[in-house]
């Protein structure tokens, strides 16, 4: 009896909606702060009840992105138990989210390039370009620039595995996260170039709302996305998710010099205001014309990093706009370990430090800096030894939140105040190319 009372159910009633994870997860959660990730659209449910999450094994708890068609909403914390969502509680969650107006693609469809830049890590890679081609876009191509490779592995894979004829495989020998954006950027032919990180899962319509965001505000050079966390299964995770802005900030925002955001009176040196690496696009001949990358800047050389936010200051300083489009997702794999994590500081901080270097020696930008700094050394350090608990859990105990967070700390501080050093002999190096 109840299985023919099922059957005269409506489709959408029978059952719970199914919602695939943002990644998928080859290791268990290893923290109770745990969050199982991921998106949905309210209107999408119908007469659903409940969400079944897949793939939750040992999460009890999700973070959703709330989107309303293409627009993006916010992030709700509910309870997960078994896996299963109760479709009231994350509507009262979304309540408290800002209500937002539904989005329309824009109808011009640019030519794109995909470039992404890798080095050894082929398991990570793999999963990217799985999804870039899956991709809601008719009129794009992609590079995979192979940085500095130690082996073949790389270029193997995506000769075995990837036979498609949209995507291409170039060496750049020499080491440096600029020295391969810039090689991407020279041998890409689309009017767009968009580059993306090989540990990310990008979303479906990525491309059209990168599209989408460079209509929105003539002389456009740079479009950003939200990065947000693609899992949080460690304390380590759920600590780099805390410390970044990028990986929440779901307002939509149009930067230019000629109308500067009262809220950042440092503008335009507002490190992380803009976005970050994993996620932007730039027009390709306004790149091209800026001298593309610094090649003293970025992972892979001494100074860690600093070139996105390097780009996203130059392109604004020129007299283009930059445009914050949230709805442009990225998901992001943050490092898991502590040592990874170590790394990652280490890198802000030298980045930082070579970014705010290169600003003070060029007497132009050093003197728009001047009048707003030290706010920028300042806030900077501010938020980098300001007390934070996580906000993904509760706090996992003394070791980790306090004596493993006051490392990372110290470390990134210390790589800030070595920045300087570290650009001015990438410089010598002769690393400081221009196209």
């Amino acid at each position: 009896m109840s299985e023919r009372v099922d059957e005269l159910l409506p489709v959408e009633e029978r059952a719970a909606f199914e919602l695939a994870p943002a990644m998928e997860s080859a290791v268990p959660p290893e923290w109770s702060g745990a969050r199982w990730i991921g998106a949905v659209d309210l209107e999408c449910l119908a007469n659903h009840t409940q969400l079944q999450l897949l793939s939750h094994a040992g999460y009890d708890r999700a973070r959703l992105l709330v989107r309303q068609g293409t627009a993006v909403r916010g992030f709700v914390d509910v309870e997960a138990p078994g896996g299963m969502v109760q479709r009231d509680a994350l509507e009262e969650a979304a309540a408290g989210l800002p209500a937002v107006v539904p989005m329309t693609a824009g109808a011009a469809i640019p030519s794109v390039t995909v470039i992404v830049c890798t080095r050894d890590r082929s398991a990570l890679l793999r999963g990217a370009l799985t999804a870039i081609l899956k991709l809601d876009y008719p009129n794009f191509d992609v590079l995979v620039v192979d940085n500095a490779p130690r082996t073949a592995e790389t270029a193997d894979m995506v000769r075995d595995e990837f036979d498609d004829p949209r995507i291409r495989l170039i060496t750049q020998p020499v080491p440096g996260l600029s020295q391969a954006r810039n090689t991407g950027l020279r041998h890409a032919q689309g009017d767009i170039v968009a580059y993306t990180d090989d540990d990310v899962v990008v979303d479906e319509a990525w491309l059209r709302e990168i599209a989408t965001g460079f209509e929105r505000m003539p002389g456009t050079a740079c479009v950003t996305g939200l990065v947000p966390a693609g899992e949080l299964r460690s304390p380590a995770q759920g600590y780099f998710d805390d410390r970044v802005s990028w990986s929440k900030s779901v307002a939509p925002k149009v930067y230019s010099f000629a109308d500067p955001p009262q809220e950042l009176p440092k503008f335009p040196f507002c490190p992380g205001a803009f976005g970050t690496g994993a996620n932007f696009a730039l027009d390709r001949r306004t790149a091209l014309s800026l001298g593309g990358f610094d090649n003293a800047l970025g992972v892979g050389t001494r100074t860690g990093g600093g070139e996105d936010i390097d780009m996203f200051t130059r392109v604004i300083i020129e007299g283009y706009s930059l445009v914050v489009q949230p709805s442009a997702i990225v998901w992001h794999r943050h490092r898991d370990g502590l040592d990874d994590l170590s790394a990652q500081a280490r890198g802000y901080g030298s980045g930082l430090g070579a970014w705010l270097t290169k600003i003070l020696l060029n007497p132009h930008t050093a003197r728009l800096a001047l009048a707003r700094t030290p706010g920028v050394v300042w806030s900077f350090l501010q938020s980098t030894g300001a007390p934070q608990q996580p906000t993904t859990g509760p706090s996992q105990g003394h070791d980790f939140w306090d004596e493993q967070r006051a490392q990372v700390l110290r470390l990134e501080l210390h790589s800030l105040a070595r920045g300087p050093l570290n650009y001015l002999l990438e410089r010598w190096a002769g690393a400081a190319k221009t196209l």
